[in-house]
């Protein structure tokens, strides 16, 4: 399969890299079938519905009430609540999986085997082994593997990237995020595995490297549920550090990540309606002054506040240009931005924060 940078290059698909230019279109559609319409599964049929190249072929689930809402909304697409129709469908080319985390890695195995290319609702798989069986068997059929890591073609994402790239921010210092809010409790997966892999989605991508070890905290509140509250740190070479906050049972729904650079410190509120990236040029500088019996801290600290701005990035929705993207690799035969390898870096972390938390917050290496 084509590397990222020989195929697509820079997401050439983003309205916000490259305006006016698109990538060439494949003659042939790209038939797409949707396994789940439960939460995001809606969500995927739309965006695929109206991605150039591809065509949405079916969508498949248990219940027959979901299947009665897809024909009222799009009557040209096939229902069904057997997932084996799907595999058998000649139309069909690629399969976008939105169902519980427990049936990803069945699911998308089973695409795999069909010889169709697979996009997995995060997270990719319930531990790594299963992950990384999902990465061999699509390397080994060279097909299209995808982690649906929404944010990651956010425009926001995306120009904080530009970022740090251009050295202005200059070396990371710290990725702290809060995502929290109100519900929806999970069955399967606690609030790491639902709301973190997010934020750990962004942190890989940004920081382009994987931490060395892990430590998480968390309660359940509620009898035999999973952990509701938790608290994740990531530890890093060179003395970089992330601290992820996520939570089921906060009265505000919130979502912010501070990323803090020795040059420049970024603001990113997701639900900032205009504003959403931030960048302040503030930090501390210390003395040129020799060192005391305690080393550094009896140098002076200065502190220097400048100026903040709000750079420009695409509002537009981060799911359609996952989708054309997705559609593009598939035609191109290119890897995905947010590939399998990506899902399973993701994966590995959480394991080894759901091993911390069994361990009462002990860093567990990676």
């Amino acid at each position: 399969m084509v590397p990222p940078s020989e195929s697509i290059p820079a997401l050439t698909i983003s309205p916000f890299e490259r305006p006016g230019e698109a990538p060439p279109r494949p003659e042939r559609l790209v038939g797409i079938g949707v396994a789940g319409y439960g939460y995001w599964g809606p969500n995927l049929v739309r965006n695929f519905g109206m991605t150039p190249g591809a065509r949405m072929v079916a969508v498949s689930d248990l219940s027959p009430h979901r299947l009665a809402s897809v024909k009222a909304l799009y009557p040209a697409v096939k229902t069904t609540p057997v997932y084996a129709d799907m595999l058998a469908d000649p139309e069909i080319v690629a399969i976008a999986i939105a169902t519980p985390v427990s049936s990803h890695y069945p699911l998308a195995m089973q695409a795999l085997e069909a010889g169709k290319h697979v996009l997995v609702e995060k997270p990719l798989a319930l531990n790594g082994d299963e992950a990384a069986r999902l990465v061999a068997e699509a390397e080994r059929r060279d097909l299209v593997l995808m982690v649906d890591h929404t944010f990651v073609y956010h425009g926001s994402v995306r120009r904080i990237r530009e970022l740090i790239e251009s050295g202005q921010v200059g070396k990371l210092r710290y990725f702290d995020s809060t995502r929290v809010n109100l519900g929806l409790f999970q069955r399967d997966v606690d609030v790491l595995w639902d709301l973190a892999v997010h934020d750990l989605s962004i942190m890989d991508y940004l920081i382009g490297k994987s931490p060395v070890a892990v430590a998480a905290t968390g309660v359940a509140h509620v009898p035999g549920q999973p952990v509701n509250i938790a608290y994740l740190t990531c530890f890093f070479e060179d003395s970089l550090i992330a601290h992820i906050n996520v939570n089921w049972l906060a009265p505000v729904k919130i979502r912010r990540t501070l990323i803090g650079g020795d040059r420049q410190r970024i603001v990113y509120d997701a639900l900032e309606p205009s504003e959403k990236v931030k960048v302040y040029d503030s930090g501390i500088t210390l003395g040129d002054g020799p060192a005391g019996p305690d080393g550094p801290y009896d140098r002076l600290v200065g502190y220097r506040t400048g100026d903040m701005w709000a750079p420009k990035v695409s509002l537009g929705e981060a799911l359609s240009v996952e989708t054309q993207h997705f559609v593009d690799c598939v035609s191109q035969n290119a890897t995905p931005l947010t590939d399998g390898k990506v899902g399973l870096r993701v994966v590995r972390i959480l394991e080894a924060a759901t091993l911390s938390l069994k361990q009462g917050g002990c860093p567990v290496q990676l």
